[in-house]
């Protein structure tokens, strides 16, 4: 869920804290680490994703929590974990990671539409992917020519892709209020990341 910036940046704030608490998870040690990072910078906007994940037989949660501010992309991710040798008790563990806006190179959106011939259809489906360089995918497969009896070798052709971060939300399992909060959060980011670089 995200819920757009206001202008008064308190109520902004605690429009976040809401957020966070309506998950029910981990809602104080999830507002700390985004806190800590936030570092008492105004907030623009933000976007807050709780989802479960099946693994093999137990369920674990997370929660990613995305906030914009004038200068920066703060991404905050809190897994649970089970107990283990150097922590015998359930534990969650809290990254936090703060990009200059000046960094981000790209922002990818991705919107599917079922039914689109029969008039506008609020998205079923989004995804928006967000690049700054820090981690970059290459895809390469063979290349070839319009000869379909050539057996040369052409090398390779590939995409280099700047793939950081990406978040991917549905309306089937989260609602289409969540669809259309992360697209409104994605043009609020493209719009203050827009513009020549310094």
């Amino acid at each position: 869920m995200r819920i757009r910036g206001t202008e008064d940046p308190t109520r902004t704030a605690q429009a976040l804290r809401s957020a966070i608490e309506r998950t029910g998870y981990y809602p104080e040690v999830v507002s700390d680490g985004v806190d800590a990072a936030l570092a008492g910078e105004e907030i623009l906007s933000f976007y807050v994703h709780h989802e479960p994940t099946i693994e093999r037989d137990e369920v674990r949660r997370h929660i990613t929590v995305v906030v914009l501010t004038p200068s920066r992309l703060i991404l905050a991710h809190t897994d649970e974990h089970a107990g283990d040798d150097l922590l015998p008790q359930p534990y969650t563990s809290t990254s936090t990671e703060a990009i200059h806006l000046s960094s981000v190179r790209s922002v990818v959106v991705t919107r599917m539409v079922a039914n689109p011939t029969s008039g506008p259809q609020p998205a079923a489906e989004a995804v928006v992917t967000i690049g700054w360089g820090a981690v970059s995918r290459i895809d390469l497969e063979p290349a070839a020519c319009a000869d379909p009896h050539c057996e040369a070798d052409h090398g390779y052709t590939g995409v280099l892709a700047s793939d950081d971060f990406t978040l991917r939300v549905s309306a089937a399992a989260e609602g289409h209020d969540a669809v259309t909060s992360l697209l409104e959060f994605a043009a609020v980011l493209s719009s203050v990341t827009q513009g020549p670089r310094g």
